[in-house]
């Protein structure tokens, strides 16, 4: 879909910013992420990228975006993340979606003895991989499986790795409290940080689900890509599906989101549950 001027709405705009400033933008982030931005998002990219031009000291998106595509070396590559950083969104909570932890606990269960590897390829602030140790530490103990905890945008995961939340955490029953996190006193009151035993279970790296390459290691139990394919066009998550199939063991599992179906991949995938697959 191409804008004209006349559909863009009309900002009372610190910096330059038209519909071929917008149309630019939406290549380069589907180029660098895959994610597909509608027409309806042009506030939403102004207000999140208007940040890097102030702090680049570029006068208009045009400026910016041409210096962006021509950068190279360590700088170039910095500058890229920080643009994908802003355009990427993150929304979640300890044990969201909450069936997909019953139906964890429940495929733990069935090997105790395992060793299994979880995948959770969108980790965000860090705390959907730290429900999925929980339920990992209370089903199985200690040191039983090992989660790898990957996102796309470096500010998120650097939360992630801290451990760190406010104590009115959603998802939280007070016996996981205790049980798994430390409470803040003095200057920390107010906050809890996640049991060094269990941060010590899940390892994080930067991974970009559309990159030509994933070095991941071993193949994955379980994989955990929720809320992830909406953000990508129809052959973006045939591709991303495809290569899930290809990390997961024979019968791992892969979680989805709420919304997300894919019952077009059934080559790889038949439904297990809600949004739980199978991979075939």
């Amino acid at each position: 879909m191409t804008l004209t001027l006349s559909a863009v709405p009309t900002l009372d705009a610190e910096f330059a910013f038209g519909a071929d400033d917008f149309e630019r933008v939406r290549r380069l982030i589907h180029e660098r992420a895959g994610i597909s931005l509608h027409g309806g998002k042009h506030a939403m990219v102004y207000s999140r990228l208007s940040r890097r031009l102030r702090e680049t000291g570029h006068p208009s998106f045009a400026s910016y975006l041409r210096w962006l595509e021509t950068s190279r070396g360590a700088a170039g590559d910095a500058e890229w993340q920080e643009f994908v950083n802003c355009l990427t969104t993150n929304l979640t909570a300890f044990f969201r979606e909450a069936h997909h932890f019953d139906v964890l606990a429940d495929e733990l269960r069935r090997r105790p003895q395992h060793r299994w590897r979880i995948w959770c390829s969108a980790a965000s602030t860090g705390e959907e991989p730290y429900s999925i140790a929980m339920v990992a530490a209370e089903v199985l103990g200690p040191g039983q499986a090992t989660i790898l905890a990957s996102d796309i945008d470096t500010r998120v995961l650097a939360t992630a790795q801290r451990g760190v939340y406010d104590a009115a955490a959603r998802g939280l029953d007070p016996q996981r409290l205790k049980r798994h996190f430390l409470r803040g006193t003095g200057a920390n009151d107010g906050h809890i940080r996640v049991r060094p035993e269990l941060a010590a279970t899940v390892q994080f790296r930067s991974v970009n689900l559309t990159a030509p390459v994933w070095s991941l290691g071993e193949p994955f139990d379980l994989v955990f890509c929720r809320n992830v394919m909406i953000y990508f066009d129809a052959a973006t998550q045939r591709r991303v599906l495809e290569r899930l199939h290809a990390v997961l063991r024979p019968g791992g599992l892969l979680f989805a989101g709420h919304s997300e179906n894919f019952a077009d991949a059934r080559e790889w995938f038949r439904l297990r549950g809600k949004t739980v697959y199978e991979r075939v």
